[in-house]
């Protein structure tokens, strides 16, 4: 990995360049959960935003994160915080051997079938660029995504979850009305974001996440114009941030 930039460069949330590095050299030595903690307040704020102080210290975090949740999760947060307007593109562009060994200590990670799975399969969705998947995919316990038809433009929701696999009409007084099932993509059919995430699912034993995955990169009956469209198509077109 090459170095980022230099710590004189390298403000945090609160203008300072001297704290990180004294409290990435304390995690590296002896640990402790108050360090991690100032480092988390420090590197990524609540609203997902980074600093160039983030992107310094993640080459850092990332050789420490094969061996401690702490570090992958904060490594993580900060590459999910790249797609906002953080103003340090060039910087995160010289991070690029740092995030792809994190894509690979992440795969390692969700192949061990951990009990963060979920959170982990977000971040390593940033990772591949995937940044509007990582911000909200859930379990498929209870998923709702807007789309836009793409032949009337009405606002279609899309649920999957307990309550039904079905595009239709959001009502705030009677609820989601017009209801029409999804039809789910064959496995063989899958290509591109929706092919890996449906295969590592599957890979690490994840069913219901795969079957989710199937019924977004699916096709949805539109209930005004009864137009057919790709959900997963049309929700990315409209949410992929501009890198």
């Amino acid at each position: 990995m090459t170095t980022v930039v230099t710590w004189a460069e390298a403000y945090d949330c609160y203008g300072e360049t001297r704290r990180v590095p004294e409290l990435l050299g304390r995690v590296g030595r002896e640990g402790g959960a108050d360090a991690w903690e100032e480092l988390y307040r420090r590197l990524v704020l609540e609203c997902d935003m980074v600093f160039p102080a983030s992107f310094a210290a993640l080459p850092r975090l990332v050789r420490l994160a094969s061996r401690s949740a702490l570090p992958r999760g904060l490594a993580g947060a900060i590459v999910r915080g790249a797609a906002g307007p953080h103003g340090c593109d060039e910087l995160f562009a010289r991070c690029s051997g740092a995030v792809a060994e994190l894509g690979e200590v992440l795969d390692r990670h969700l192949a061990a079938r951990p009990a963060d799975y979920l959170p982990a399969f977000l971040d390593l969705l940033a990772v591949r660029g995937e940044y509007h998947w990582s911000a909200v995919l859930g379990d498929f316990s209870d998923d709702f995504y807007e789309v836009a038809c793409p032949h009337c433009a009405t606002d279609v929701t899309i649920a999957i979850g307990v309550h039904g696999r079905y595009s239709a009409l959001r009502d705030w007084q009677r609820g989601d009305v017009d209801r029409r099932p999804l039809r789910p993509a064959g496995p063989e059919g899958l290509a591109g974001a929706g092919r890996w995430m449906y295969a590592t699912a599957v890979r690490d034993g994840h069913g219901a996440l795969a079957d989710g995955i199937v019924q977004l990169f699916g096709r949805a009956e539109c209930p005004r114009c009864a137009s057919v469209f790709g959900v997963a198509d049309e929700y990315a077109a409209a949410h992929r941030p501009v890198m």
